[in-house]
């Protein structure tokens, strides 16, 4: 065990954010920390690394252990080094050494000394050990996968974004190869190329990695284990994201029901005491109830955290059937080409969502459509085409001088200050909340309430510049559904996995200075990128086939070439039937394993579904929440697994006919 925490309580003066919480890290494991915002996932954090002391309890860390943590706040970081460097800064020790050897070479140079070469020896051989010899290219690496050219390595730290720095700590973290690696946000200042190479590189990591995200697409793909924090308490769930969202709701549906039992039975209780506290006959039997009421251990309601959108959103004016046209359109800065000469077309009712890598354009090309930009070519807006624009820089038109529900009010949507409240607890602003003036607001508030603007005005075609950035797991699903519901046209710039496949039918990619359109979802699209670079290997190897075949000049080497196809080919047949029946040996014994498992479970469920029989389980109240909780954990995971037995079960068949 590396780290463990026993029966913590933390507290922030009077607002208790964990009670008697345990948590157990093991080496190798693939963590995902969640939880709605404001519930303290980065204060466990700080927790971990011992920076917040515990109010009681005990944190235990293994000898030794190391820990890198990555969070925004790196932010503040200043330093003239160019960004190889400052990635390299992780080899520590190799550079203490290199320095040294530096030393001790000039120090030769003026005068021999044995004594001091055997020293240079020895810290060579140390300096390999520290990785000294791997640290530039690794480095480049890394950095290069975070999206960086290999001109960039050598610009000042200074000259990038706040974006792009955080992607030069999140390297140098990387680099460092922490026991545990927690990572915040770490898919916030990543394109979608990056964050595909991060989920690369981070599924071969040595270590144990903890990962605070909202990006669910990438907790699906690099987590095992899912801890929630909820109530106060920390939550595990053994599977990624979408496992946790299936046990979730049926541990909230058992929660339910034993609250829903509980509250009856207290009520009960109270109507007795109630009639029969003033009689003398009665008076000491009521009196025992009210201790016992007093004692019991009252269960929690389960807390709702989707939010779910219960108004409708109305567009005003009916726009003509075309939005936007854009003709031969072109767009520099400097000599950075963004567009050169493109065309397209946005028709009533499309969602598009436009995606790649940074420093294509993305956020360049709203911009254009809303007439923010200059550029060469024609873009005409369309009869009755009424845009509203999200972007980080709307925040500038908020009123400073009012608050959030006026600021909504002043917006001309119609709706009822009930409305704009629930809206409002959807973008995360809870109770008074909403009176809160603008100017108190941070960044990410104020983002929330400039969005929630543009998404109740009237307008029948809005362009979005990464919507999701400061929403939590439920404000993206409510978002989600919010679109789903806009009768009107958008086209969004997100890095959001599940926000794009939920929210676009149409994905627009900007390759060359030209605009791609694709007519499909997110996924639809991955798998046609997937099917077209297959198809152009496979083209690649005709081709060099092609170019083999004519250099065969006469015909006696047309006839070796011939014989020796003969022979391929038999060997090759030889071979596919080799494989067919590896191929056929692999399913079975998978088959085997999967029908041995699912043996196993269904035997146990049956075990369950009697004692759930027996009606003396239900006296029992920690026997049957626990058989219960089993019970309801085992029948989804043969749910889970019984496709998979029938899909290998068919293939089984194919091999026998």
């Amino acid at each position: 065990m590396l780290l463990s925490l026993n029966n913590i309580t933390f507290e922030f003066g009077a607002r208790k954010i964990l009670e008697d919480a345990s948590w157990h890290i093991y080496e190798g494991e693939r963590i995902g920390l969640i939880g709605p915002n404001g519930t303290g996932k980065s204060t466990l954090l700080k927790i971990l690394i011992g920076e917040y002391s515990v109010s009681s309890g005990q944190v235990t860390r293994a000898k030794n252990l190391s820990i890198g943590y990555f969070h925004q706040d790196l932010q503040s970081l200043d330093t003239d080094e160019n960004i190889q460097r400052v990635a390299m800064s992780a080899y520590e020790k190799a550079l203490d050494i290199e320095r040294e050897i530096k030393k001790l070479e000039i120090e030769l140079e003026q005068k021999e000394d044995e004594k001091k070469l055997h020293r240079l020896a020895d810290l060579h051989h140390d300096f390999e050990i520290a990785g000294g010899y791997e640290m530039e290219y690794k480095a480049a690496e890394i950095l290069e996968g975070l999206g960086f050219s290999t001109a960039d390595l050598t610009r000042s730290f200074k000259e990038f974004s706040g974006g792009w720095r955080m992607r030069v700590l999140l390297g140098k973290m990387i680099l460092q190869n922490p026991d545990i690696l927690l990572l915040d946000e770490p898919t916030n200042h990543l394109d979608l190329p990056s964050i595909e190479w991060i989920e690369r590189y981070l599924s071969g990591y040595p270590g144990t990695v903890i990962i605070v995200s909202h990006d669910r697409y990438f907790l699906d793909k690099m987590v095992t284990k899912i801890v929630e924090i909820s109530q106060q308490t920390l939550n595990l769930y053994t599977g990624d994201y979408t496992y946790y969202e299936q046990e979730k709701e049926i541990r909230s549906e058992f929660q339910q029901r034993e609250f829903d039992n509980q509250q009856e039975f207290i009520a009960q209780q109270e109507r007795f005491i109630d009639r029969f506290k003033a009689k003398a006959s009665k008076a000491k039997q009521a009196q025992s109830l009210v201790k016992k009421l007093d004692r019991l251990e009252r269960i929690d309601a389960p807390i709702a955290e989707t939010a779910k959108i219960s108004f409708r959103f109305v567009v005003g004016n009916q726009p003509g059937r075309v939005l936007t046209t854009m003709e031969k359109v072109s767009k520099s800065y400097g000599d950075l080409h963004i567009l050169k000469e493109a065309d397209a077309e946005v028709n009533r009712g499309d969602k598009i969502a436009l995606i790649g890598a940074n420093g294509k354009g993305k956020s360049t090309l709203l911009r254009l459509i809303a007439g923010d930009e200059k550029f060469g070519g024609t873009i005409t807006t369309g009869h009755n085409a009424e845009i509203s624009f999200y972007a980080q820089h709307q925040l500038e038109a908020l009123n400073l001088n009012d608050d959030i529900l006026d600021e909504l009010k002043h917006c001309g949507s119609g709706k009822t200050e009930q409305e704009l409240r629930e809206l409002m607890g959807c973008f995360l602003f809870k109770g008074d909340d909403i009176y809160k003036k603008i100017r108190i607001l941070s960044g990410g508030e104020k983002a929330r309430v400039a969005l929630a603007k543009t998404i109740i005005s009237k307008s029948n075609y809005l362009l979005l510049d990464e919507p999701t950035n400061h929403l939590d797991f439920s404000s993206v699903k409510m978002l989600v559904q919010a679109l789903n519901k806009f009768e009107g046209t958008y086209v969004f710039v997100s890095h959001d996995r599940y926000f794009i496949q939920n929210a676009a039918t149409q994905i627009w990619e900007i390759v060359d200075g030209k605009i791609n359109v694709f007519d499909g979802t997110f996924d639809e699209w991955e798998e046609h990128k997937k099917r077209k670079a297959l198809n152009a290997k496979q083209q690649s190897e005709d081709a060099k086939q092609e170019i083999k075949a004519t250099k065969i000049e006469n015909a006696s080497a047309l006839a070796a070439a011939a014989q020796v196809v003969a022979e391929n080919k038999s060997h090759a047949n030889t071979n596919v039937n080799k494989e067919k029946n590896k191929e056929e040996k692999r399913i079975r014994q998978k088959f085997t394993k999967l029908e041995e498992e699912l043996a196993k479970l269904n035997e146990e469920k049956d075990r369950l579904e009697s004692v759930l029989a027996f009606p003396d389980t239900y006296t029992n109240k920690i026997l049957f929440q626990n058989t219960e909780s089993s019970y309801h954990s085992i029948k989804l995971k043969i749910d889970y697994l019984q496709p998979e037995y029938e899909t290998l079960f068919e293939q089984l068949m194919q091999f026998e006919s």
